[in-house]
């Protein structure tokens, strides 16, 4: 039995969501049961069809539910000696919480469908501006003339494990943050860390080349492990001889790919047995367009083998260079041990307008106005594609969240071969080949497009563009 309360401010369908999960956790809803239709329970609770559709795609979305087009929506087994202490309420840490309170055009002589740049018109520049005017007459900034706390400004890692709380469910405390200067600084840190304990990292097979790089870059021997349609292979990860693994559960990269619970519990076991860690890389999480973004492994994590990483680049600004690393408590006295005397790389100023930006609201703000934009590009993107390109043409892959899709084009030419023909056009799409470890592994047929940094009328051009290329 469900229980709705309308008067609360938890949404309709966060309270349908919470629910069935506890129930489906619990047992109380058995495996291989099938959920009322949307019908159905529309109207046992007196709510909208997409109310409860949405629900129910949130559990699909993570992996407790599975669908098949028409048939409904169907229980799956969740191992329960997997799930530990998972369905217990988070520890509370020991530092008190606050409440969150409350442009440019690129060149349309070519298009860039590149990955991972923003459009400036989403950067809040006045408010950017304001809030380092303000700063700059403070007297606060007498703390430019002095080095500071080593992992960062205990304000701002105060203000990123409340929001990590809130948003992704991680469970930490400021003194576990370690700010870093963008991915490579923080993969280089955790390298030299994970060295004591290991010479082998596991990686998703495809994965972001330049996290790979670093970890070959610090003599780390890389076992690649194939991505499947739900995320890394489990089986093929427990073949090999890793001590850590680095995954994007979330959404993987490249190819958009969500590992649902049951496979996060089993890489937790996977952890837990061989003492190992794994890195998760939860970037660009925020960027969910069909469903509330997916909670982070390091939520269901009980025993301090998850390493989580993040930053700011995909959702406000990579010229910053602002990411952080939340080390579990088992790695804190290793850290500290041997990078006590490492000063913080990210310049006290930023972090100070980042602490601000955060404490007054902006953030959240920021974060609801760019999956609004982001998604209509999104959308731009996806209906064009179906709209000039015929079904047994193209496929998408990854799409319903981040800022790219790949596109996978039967029309016999190679990689390379779309690629220049695309140039040829004007329009610029990238390789997917490059983040294989082996290309031998990747299917010859496919680029990279992103999305993010492109107005709709450059969208709906390139697409036509490449219908022209290709076609």
């Amino acid at each position: 039995m469900l229980i709705i309360n309308k008067e609360s401010k938890v949404t309709l369908y966060e309270q349908i969501y919470n629910q069935l999960r506890e129930q489906i956790l619990k047992g109380v809803i058995p495996e291989n049961s099938m959920l009322p239709s949307i019908r159905n329970l529309a109207g046992m609770l007196q709510v909208s069809r997409n109310t409860v559709e949405s629900a129910y795609q949130q559990l699909y979305s993570e992996g407790y539910v599975s669908s098949k087009g028409g048939s409904g929506f169907k229980v799956e087994r969740i191992e329960p000696n997997l799930l530990g202490e998972t369905a217990t309420e988070p520890r509370v840490v020991n530092h008190p919480f606050q409440e969150i309170n409350e442009q440019g055009v690129m060149n349309t002589e070519r298009i860039f469908f590149q990955y991972g740049r923003l459009r400036f018109t989403d950067f809040p520049v006045r408010t950017i501006r304001r809030l380092m005017n303000q700063i700059l007459l403070s007297s606060e900034i007498e703390g430019i003339s002095a080095y500071r706390n080593r992992k960062g400004e205990i304000e701002l890692r105060t203000e990123i494990t409340k929001y990590l709380y809130e948003a992704r469910g991680v469970r930490c405390n400021p003194e576990q943050i370690i700010l870093g200067s963008g991915m490579p600084y923080c993969i280089g840190l955790l390298s030299q860390l994970l060295m004591r304990y290991t010479n082998e990292i596991a990686m998703e097979e495809p994965c972001y080349d330049a996290v790979r790089s670093a970890f070959i870059n610090h003599r780390f021997k890389i076992s690649p492990v194939p991505v499947e349609k739900d995320g890394i292979d489990i089986t093929a990860l427990d073949r090999s001889t890793a001590g850590a693994v680095y995954v994007t559960p979330s959404h993987q990269f490249p190819t958009g790919s969500v590992l649902p619970v049951n496979k996060r519990l089993n890489l937790i076991h996977w952890a837990d047995e061989r003492e190992a860690y794994i890195i998760e890389d939860d970037y660009d999480s925020e960027l969910r367009y069909s469903s509330r973004p997916i909670p982070s492994l390091q939520s269901l994590d009980r025993k301090g083998r998850v390493i989580y990483i993040n930053s700011f680049s995909k959702s406000f600004a990579p010229g910053l260079r602002i990411s952080f690393i939340v080390l579990p408590e088992t790695l804190l006295e290793v850290y500290h041990l041997f990078f006590s005397k490492y000063n913080c790389p990210v310049p006290w100023l930023e972090q100070k307008i980042m602490h601000e930006f955060m404490k007054q609201g902006h953030w959240s703000r920021h974060l609801r106005k760019i999956s609004v934009s982001n998604k209509k590009r999104h959308d731009v993107l996806i209906n064009e594609i179906t709209a000039v390109m015929e079904d047994d043409q193209v496929l998408i892959h990854g799409r319903n969240a981040g800022l790219h899709i790949i596109l996978e084009v039967n029309n016999g030419l190679t990689e390379k071969e779309l690629i220049e023909k695309a140039d040829a056009e004007g329009v610029t799409v990238y390789p997917v080949s490059s983040h294989y470890a082996d290309c031998r592994n990747f299917k010859n047929n496919q680029v990279l497009i992103g999305f993010s940094s492109l107005s709709e009328v450059e969208i709906v051009t390139g697409i036509h563009l490449l219908k022209r290329a290709w076609f």
